[in-house]
C-alpha cells in the first residue's frame, strides 16, 4: 500500500511557482526547489517527476491563477467596457508595486517564461499561446463591447487594440523589474488607454 503524502501538495506547488518566477526556470535549481517548498529531493521527484514536470504545472497554476484574475475584472458587465479594462491596469500596476525587491519588482511568470523559453521550448511556447489567445480573445470582445456602450471610440481595428493593450501590460510588468517606480506606470497605462478613444 502506497504512503500518503505528509505534505500539501498546492502549497509546494505555490512555493516551487514563487521560485521559478523569481529565478527562472535555468537558474533555478533542484536545492532552491528543496528549500522553497520544503520538500527533500525525493519527495519532489516522487510528486512532481522532474524539475521540468515540476516548471509546467507551476506555470500552469500561475496561468490560470493571473488569468481568471484578469479575465473576472474584464467580464464584470457591472461597468463600461474602458472602466473594466482601466481596472485591469491598476490590479497591474498594484501587483507590480507591491511585489518589490531592491526596488524591481518579480515582474510576470508568463512574460519573464517568453523571454526566457518560448523561443526555444516548443511545449511552454505552446502554453503561452493558448493563454495569450485566451486573453486576447476576452481583450477584443470587452473592446467590442466598448464601442457598443460608447466608452471606445477608436477607429482601429480590435484585434489590433487588444494586441497593444497586452504589449503595454507585458511593457509595463518589463519596465518595473527594470525600476519603473508607480509614476511612471501609471503614465504608460494612461497613454494606452488614451489608445481606445484616439
Amino acid at each position: 500500500m502506497a504512503r500518503p503524502r505528509m505534505f500539501d501538495e498546492e502549497r509546494a506547488l505555490d512555493a516551487a511557482m514563487r521560485t521559478f518566477w523569481e529565478k527562472g526556470y535555468e537558474a533555478t535549481s533542484t536545492q532552491d526547489l528543496c528549500a522553497a517548498t520544503g520538500l527533500g529531493r525525493s519527495s519532489i521527484y516522487n510528486t512532481f517527476k522532474s524539475k521540468r514536470d515540476l516548471f509546467e504545472r507551476a506555470l500552469a497554476h500561475y496561468i490560470d491563477t493571473t488569468t481568471a484574475t484578469q479575465l473576472a475584472v474584464l467580464e464584470d458587465t457591472r461597468h463600461r467596457a474602458a472602466d473594466r479594462i482601466r481596472t485591469l491596469f491598476e490590479i497591474i500596476i498594484d501587483g507590480e508595486t507591491e511585489h518589490r525587491a531592491g526596488g524591481r519588482s518579480l515582474g510576470c511568470l508568463t512574460v519573464n517564461t517568453t523571454v526566457e523559453l518560448a523561443g526555444r521550448d516548443s511545449a511552454t511556447a505552446a502554453m503561452l499561446e493558448r493563454d495569450l489567445a485566451r486573453r486576447l480573445a476576452m481583450m477584443r470582445a470587452v473592446i467590442e463591447e466598448g464601442r457598443r456602450d460608447g466608452s471606445v471610440t477608436s477607429r482601429r481595428d480590435a484585434d489590433a487594440l487588444a494586441r497593444f493593450i497586452n504589449a503595454a501590460i507585458g511593457g509595463m510588468r518589463i519596465s518595473s523589474q527594470g525600476g519603473a517606480d508607480r509614476a511612471a506606470l501609471e503614465s504608460i497605462a494612461e497613454v494606452a488607454l488614451d489608445a481606445l478613444t484616439h
